[in-house]
């Protein structure tokens, strides 16, 4: 035990190194485990858009989501979303569909929404990146965004 410690004083930052990542790694282990929402493929979005009372959200900031949207697609921007919650709080009982660049930004939304009481909601896997090059998905594109009202 004392090797153990004198290796800690003498490598200091390299144990705070393995300490920050260890922590990192069980944070994200837990945060998977415990998850409450999922992420689904573009193709299997179009099924649950056309077959489902499916609200899009783009999470995106105003000038992306104007130069390329899927149909319909809200625009709630991650950094606002907060206190656009009383706005969607009417589509509280349909499925969302949270979109954003590539992904990282809708994960984070989509726990926010979570937490906040949403039940039903899916991250659109790869963003829109995935929807417009990898599968060739129609966008739209508008002069204007639609916003929560």
């Amino acid at each position: 035990m004392d090797r153990y410690l004198e290796f800690i004083l003498n490598h200091y930052i390299l144990s705070l190194g393995m300490a920050i990542v260890t922590f990192l790694l069980i944070q994200e282990f837990f945060d998977t485990a415990f998850k409450r929402f999922d992420s689904i493929s573009p193709m299997l979005a179009v099924q649950k858009i056309d077959d489902e009372k499916t609200v899009v959200i783009d999470v995106r900031e105003s000038p992306d989501f104007i130069l390329g949207h899927i149909e319909n697609a809200i625009n709630a921007p991650f950094s606002k979303l907060a206190d656009q919650l009383p706005g969607l709080q009417k589509y509280q009982k349909n499925l969302l569909l949270i979109t954003c660049q590539t992904g990282t930004r809708a994960s984070a939304a989509a726990k926010l929404l979570t937490k906040s009481g949403f039940e039903n909601v899916l991250i659109l896997t790869g963003g829109m990146n995935a929807w417009q090059d990898e599968y060739k998905l129609p966008i739209k594109i508008t002069s204007k965004n639609r916003v929560v009202s």
